[in-house]
């Protein structure tokens, strides 16, 4: 597009942008975080910059969320926020979850992407925010808009190899989120726990202790006016189930260790899930049993000694439907939710095959060094195409209208679902009245205000 159009619905004022004509901003949305997207270098980045700034305007504002956690640490309100990872058609997906939020008067959902899938889906934390905050303005939605980072991890055999490089790995990632107005972060150092070690508290001390050297940073450089929502976690996903006895090692060992600020606001724990689901060797997915009265425990401990809004379930999106009502029952605060909205992407009848087989392709010549010994085909491609996403990016935004419409339709019935089950509908009163935004300016650089 010629970003010259915006010039009749913004304009450029001493204290930044201005929008003048919302709905003129809004119909010019999709060309322009297109061409955003695929610009190269540094009009790329302008260009985001320019997109986040017209949304802030707008009235939708990157958020933390840490003022609905801390009303939940005081009395949980009887939902569970539901958190998304969005790692293919973003624009579209973000676009359906906003139109399926207003729909519902749904305030308390949040968008994030992990450590892991910034890479292969090829969305750094800038371009990740500006298609969200896109897909809001474009949607008419207006508050405060939830971008996480998840899973900013160390990766135990980088660690073990060498622990300063990966550390100031995962220091960086964390300072480029914030940059881009994640103001929700989610550490993940229980890849460090030292099983080896006689007690609880030392078997979590190299966790905690590097979850508080990673909160003091945030706290650091985070905005004037804003607290980063920062979640901690003590059973990797795939282990052994938690217990309330390992929350009270970690946040006690974190509260010694950690002083200055506010602390953690959220506990991710380990109830039987796994990331992705269980594939069997046809290709489909095993039935998981969560332990919900593990998540009922931590829960509750996490929410009465010490404040926080309660526990973080994580892989829970190949659930069946049905298990979903079980978060808020027992208390649960937050679900981290992905490779189901993949699946439905993937499986959908009305994704040209011809794509799907270009992608699945790739697959086996680019990841073949993954293929482990005795997987079935169909293991092998499930576990792997979630890393089809990022090499056919462009491809994916070109599909055309009507495929991404249907495909929308279909995972608009699944966001309804969650939505209800979660009990999120609603919820815009709870959030409005405990979670200020404060927008923060950034500056778009003078060559692309030049082309307004």
């Amino acid at each position: 597009m010629d970003i010259r159009e915006l010039n009749k619905a913004i304009r450029i004022s001493k204290d930044g942008i201005e929008v003048t004509d919302e709905k003129a901003v809004a119909l010019l949305m999709d060309d322009l975080i297109y061409e955003a997207v695929f610009s190269d270098d540094e009009r790329k980045k302008g260009l985001l910059l320019l997109v986040k700034e017209i949304a802030k305007a707008c009235g939708s504002v990157p958020a933390s969320i840490q003022g609905l956690y801390e009303e939940m640490g005081r009395t949980y309100p009887g939902f569970t926020v539901p958190a998304m990872n969005i790692r293919g058609l973003t624009y579209d997906v973000c676009r359906t979850i906003f139109r399926k939020a207003l729909q519902m008067n749904a305030g308390a959902f949040i968008f994030e992407i992990a450590r892991s899938e910034i890479g292969y889906t090829k969305q750094r934390p800038l371009e990740y925010a500006a298609v969200v905050l896109a897909a809001a303005v474009r949607e008419g939605y207006k508050g405060p808009v939830f971008i996480q980072g998840d899973h900013f991890q160390l990766v135990r055999k980088n660690y073990l190899a060498e622990a300063a490089p990966e550390v100031n790995y995962v220091k960086g990632l964390v300072k480029e989120a914030i940059e881009a107005e994640f103001y929700n972060i989610d550490i993940d150092t229980s890849t460090i726990v030292d099983l080896e070690k006689q007690t609880l508290t030392e078997q979590q001390r190299p966790n905690f202790e590097r979850a508080a050297e990673f909160t003091a940073l945030i706290r650091e450089i985070q905005p004037e006016g804003v607290d980063v929502s920062v979640g901690g976690e003590i059973g990797e996903i795939g282990g052994k189930n938690s217990t309330v006895d390992e929350l009270r090692a970690y946040l006690g060992g974190f509260n010694e260790t950690f002083t200055t600020g506010k602390g953690l606001s959220k506990l991710s724990v380990q109830t039987g899930t796994s990331h992705g689901g269980v594939v069997l060797p046809d290709g489909s997915l095993a039935k998981v049993k969560i332990d919900f009265e593990t998540l009922r425990r931590i829960s509750d401990a996490a929410r009465k000694e010490y404040g926080l809004s309660g526990a973080v379930q994580h892989g829970a999106s190949t659930l069946p439907d049905d298990a979903f009502n079980m978060f808020p029952e027992t208390g649960t605060s937050e679900v981290h939710l992905a490779t189901g909205f993949q699946n439905i992407i993937f499986d959908s009848a009305h994704l040209p095959s011809d794509f799907r087989d270009e992608i699945y392709d790739y697959l086996r010549k680019e990841c073949a060094k993954e293929r482990k010994e005795g997987q079935t085909e169909e293991q092998f491609i499930y576990s792997t195409r979630k890393k089809g996403f990022g090499a056919t990016k462009k491809q994916w935004w070109d599909l055309s209208p009507d495929v991404r419409t249907k495909i929308m339709a279909e995972l608009e019935q699944k966001f309804e679902l969650l939505f209800s089950k979660l009990r999120v509908g609603n919820t815009v009163d709870i959030v409005n009245r405990t979670v200020k935004p404060v927008a923060v300016r950034k500056p778009v650089p003078e060559a692309i205000l030049k082309e307004l």
